[in-house]
């Protein structure tokens, strides 16, 4: 085995690792049955929140097994071209593949061919690459402990490791109902992750899932509530097009969504989560947090690609109503 990155180097910021993708989707409206012409890139959405991290200026290292095939090369190269600082070991099996077809304007329909991927066979042992404890923040994701027991395990080791280094762990929840057919199995998983976690992202379908209580007639509060009852201090509650709760040390903290023409949603909770955590990092207040996030998430939503479409500072200094061109 070798590896396509080095260690850490010490470097802080954050620390996130899971599953890159090659992502293949159709140019047009239209499935595979019909299309002719794909665009490729690359997706996975812990790669997508470091990606939206770098751009903000948030230093960040992923951590994830590539194939040794084309697409694995991909994902490193265009991660480290984004800024963001790549350890990937090179497995024997193939890199996972995310296919995205647009059937009809504004409609999305996604497919994995990810089992046995590379990136499922993260292991505990990786994490012998980089220093948990030298990082500002682990950030995972609900993803990467479904794909397989190890990935399971490495998941659960980087956030003990964490724990005992004092480094503060964020955790998506990110719910993939087509990698978890048993729901109570998700939902043992996600509170375990949770009840050891500093700072929870969930949609209200996922907060419920976290606490067990699927179908539950409760507000975006009440389910931040019961969250942060698990033990996180930090509960954000993800709304979609309106907006976003922060419930951080009992208090509450809401921020509606910003406006846009929307062209695919896909990444757009990654965006959001990595303008949320960006914005921790430069040590601003939850107000300020939610402002970036839901500003990002607002970007992402307005190109077709996974992250192509995330923002710099820069961009979001732009004020809407300016010259749509730059001279």
């Amino acid at each position: 085995m070798s590896s396509a990155g080095g260690g850490a180097g010490g470097a802080r910021g954050v620390l996130t690792l899971g599953e890159g993708l090659g992502v293949l989707r159709t140019r047009g409206l239209g499935s595979l049955a019909h299309e002719s012409d794909l665009v490729v890139g690359t997706g996975g959405a812990e790669g997508n929140v470091a990606i939206g991290l770098a751009r903000l200026g948030a230093p960040v290292t992923w951590l994830g097994r590539v194939g040794d095939d084309g697409l694995g090369t991909r994902v490193v190269r265009e991660l480290r071209a984004e800024g963001v600082h790549v350890v990937a070991p090179v497995d024997a099996a193939a890199t996972g593949l995310l296919i995205k077809e647009t059937p009809t304007p504004g409609r999305t329909a996604v497919t994995y061919h990810r089992a046995g991927s590379a990136g499922s066979r993260l292991s505990p042992g990786d994490l012998d690459l980089v220093d948990v404890g030298a990082f500002d923040l682990l950030h995972v994701t609900g993803i990467t402990p479904a794909l397989s027991s190890t990935a399971r395990d490495a998941i659960d080791t980087a956030v003990d490791l964490a724990r005992a280094a004092g480094v503060p762990v964020s955790f998506d929840v990110n719910h993939r109902s087509s990698l978890w057919p048993d729901t109570a199995a998700a939902s043992a998983a996600y509170r375990s992750i949770a009840t050891r976690a500093g700072l929870v992202f969930a949609g209200v379908d996922e907060a419920e899932l976290v606490i067990g209580q699927v179908g539950a007639d409760a507000s975006p509060a009440d389910l931040a509530r019961a969250i942060a009852e698990l033990g996180p201090a930090e509960v954000v509650v993800k709304l979609g097009e309106q907006g976003a709760i922060a419930l951080v040390d009992g208090e509450a903290h809401e921020r509606t969504a910003v406006p846009v023409t929307v062209v695919d949603t896909v990444g757009a909770g990654d965006a959001f989560v990595a303008g949320y955590l960006a914005a921790r990092l430069a040590g601003e207040g939850v107000d300020g947090r939610l402002d970036l996030a839901v500003r990002t998430g607002a970007a992402a939503c307005t190109h077709p690609g996974d992250w192509e479409g995330f923002p710099t500072r820069r961009d979001l200094e732009r004020r809407l109503g300016d010259d749509p061109v730059s001279r």
